[in-house]
């Protein structure tokens, strides 16, 4: 059986053993960029490797100002393909990624992977507190693989530019999600955002809203009929965030619900607000 969008704890501990699956963990925090490696050392589930948010999974960043291109850049692809494979992915490999975060940076390595094409990779749901909370244990030693030969295939995803996006605010064809926290979304919140607020015309959908209290996601149906008052059909609609991070929380939640086809903006609102000439909104 091959997983593609979410795997239980469980059903990962029956595999953990398994030659052909890569586990990762993706552990991260915004405001002190150390603190995921730090408790991957702590640590992690057995023969995971750990994927750094800023170095592995994202690309450079263009200097400050207009031709900013966001906080965490998509990867350059060869080099996103010379990471998997020093990772040891094959085309075949069953890849589960995880996090102690609801899945908002696991689902980071699942949409890249689904970007060149890779389709048997899954979240982890519930992430790091689902293993635990049925006492699955952690350890510290890091296991090393083979190098891998993982093939770019026909890709899976898709995005969309800021220049697609600016042209929407005229055309307001396509619907924009953001999935930031709703004070960010608002403008209440600048911690992170050096401006606040949102594209106009976008709505909120913080990504915490995908999950159940118990921190795993809510069931198709469920997730199903929110999505449909947000917008028309996913091939319509633009999911956005920060960075371009957790707004592939919402793009999974999408491929659970079955409404696959939403566009990812990879640059987001850091991308988007690096240019003092694109409006911003505040409010709800």
């Amino acid at each position: 059986m091959n997983y593609t969008t979410l795997i239980s704890a469980s059903e990962l501990a029956s595999h953990l053993n398994d030659s052909n699956w890569a586990i990762f963990d993706c552990r991260h925090d915004l405001l002190q960029p150390t603190a995921g490696s730090d408790a991957f050392a702590a640590g992690h589930i057995q023969n995971a490797q750990f994927a750094n948010i800023d170095t592995d999974l994202s690309g450079a960043k263009a200097p400050a100002g207009a031709a900013f291109t966001g906080r965490h850049p998509l990867p350059d692809r060869n080099a996103l393909l010379a990471t998997l494979r020093s990772w040891g992915i094959n085309d075949d490999t069953q890849v589960v990624a995880y996090d102690g975060q609801g899945g908002m940076f696991a689902a980071r390595l699942w949409w890249l992977l689904r970007w060149i094409g890779h389709a048997n990779v899954a979240v982890l749901d519930g992430g790091l507190a689902a293993w635990q909370v049925q006492g699955l244990p952690l350890v510290t030693p890091v296991a090393p693989r083979p190098a891998g030969n993982i093939t770019e295939q026909a890709s899976l995803t898709r995005t969309v530019s800021v220049q697609e996006v600016v042209a929407n605010l005229a055309t307001q064809q396509l619907q924009v999600l953001d999935a930031r926290a709703p004070d960010r979304f608002r403008g209440e919140n600048e911690t992170i955002d050096p401006v606040g607020g949102h594209i106009p015309g976008a709505r909120s959908r913080f990504f915490r809203d995908n999950l159940q209290s118990d921190g795993r996601f809510k069931s198709a149906d469920e997730l199903e009929r929110e999505f449909a008052g947000l917008i028309d059909k996913p091939e319509t609609s633009i999911m956005q965030c920060g960075s371009g991070v957790t707004a592939c929380h919402n793009l999974l939640a999408l491929e659970v619900a079955d409404l696959p086809g939403a566009a990812l903006y990879p640059g987001s609102w850091s991308e988007w607000c690096a240019d003092p000439a694109r409006p911003v909104a505040t409010g709800a």
